[in-house]
């Protein structure tokens, strides 16, 4: 069973996408992350334009974020204040990145600077979190306590100037570095597709010092609109926002995330991180794995139109 999507320009089976769609949804919901980082490698392995699989990928991570930014919002768990420094910052990186994309577009390296960050990005966190996981599994097997950073704690980034007070966060803190980490993840969401909450949260957990009950709304708040406005700005400006393979994937990803939550609940914390680090390392290789084996076609043709 096939189905066209028009922007771009080719016919895929409907049963893989509802798979990848259920697959990264289910995934989602059992570690808690948006997912923009596993879905659109998975699309570029199905041949889809990594244009489109980008900005596709980040309406897939507005849908799968809203509905944990609506329930963290009920619980009081969001410091609205922090957020919008955070959102601030990630509307001038987005705004940055979208220009960006356009220009890598136009000299036709898109691709190629995709490939590469993924491949850095995912092997570097994915190796933290699992030296990271597997420490805390082998204490825990000993029976050790992992000795935790209380949010008290000050390092160089709480001596910089233009402090404010966060109350929600109970943190006084300068908003340089807050505005800085919310450019930075704009960036990442419109040149890679991503929410940038696997980044985010432990920056702001163990950087920023900010108390772990507010961290994950507060991430999940910012990565809502800054996500939103990507897609936008990419459907308005580069026309590469499919809307046909984004329906078919919210669809999946959402009954897909119900499923990956049930599981979620039934695993320690450090077994999560462990196998979600397994899974980013395993994605990290396979693009590696792509840019170094030559391609079957070694010449393409180029539409005029739209530039692939």
């Amino acid at each position: 069973m096939t189905v066209y999507l028009p922007i771009a320009e080719l016919s895929v089976n409907i049963l893989i996408i509802l798979g990848m769609g259920a697959a990264v949804g289910f995934l989602s919901g059992m570690f808690g992350v948006g997912g923009g980082f596993l879905i659109t490698p998975l699309l570029i392995f199905y041949n889809i334009p990594p244009v489109v699989a980008v900005a596709t990928g980040a309406n897939q991570v507005v849908a799968s974020s809203i509905s944990g930014a609506i329930t963290h919002f009920r619980r009081g768990t969001i410091d609205i204040k922090l957020g919008t420094v955070l959102l601030c910052g990630g509307l001038v990186g987005a705004t940055l990145g979208v220009w960006l994309f356009s220009l890598l577009r136009r000299v036709g390296q898109l691709d190629l600077v995709i490939s590469l960050l993924y491949v850095v990005l995912l092997g570097s966190v994915g190796g933290l979190m699992l030296w990271e996981s597997i420490g805390a599994m082998r204490k825990a097997a000993k029976n050790q306590s992992t000795p935790l950073r209380r949010p008290g704690q000050h390092n160089w980034i709480h001596g910089l100037p233009l402090k404010m007070r966060f109350k929600k966060s109970k943190i006084y803190l300068s908003v340089i570095p807050v505005a800085t980490l919310g450019f930075c993840i704009g960036i990442l969401t419109s040149v890679m597709g991503v929410g940038g909450g696997f980044i985010m949260v432990p920056a702001m957990i163990y950087l920023l010092r900010i108390p772990t009950s507010v961290v994950v709304g507060t991430s999940l708040f910012q990565i809502v609109f800054v996500s939103a406005y990507t897609v936008i700005v990419q459907a308005s400006t580069n026309y590469t926002v499919d809307i046909v393979l984004a329906f078919v994937l919210m669809i999946a990803g959402v009954i897909g995330a119900q499923y990956g939550v049930r599981v979620g609940q039934r695993l320690r914390g450090e077994q999560l991180r462990a196998l979600l680090a397994l899974l980013v390392l395993a994605v990290g290789i396979r693009l590696a794995i792509e840019l170094i084996i030559p391609p079957k076609d070694i010449y393409s043709v180029v539409s005029a139109g739209f530039g692939f």
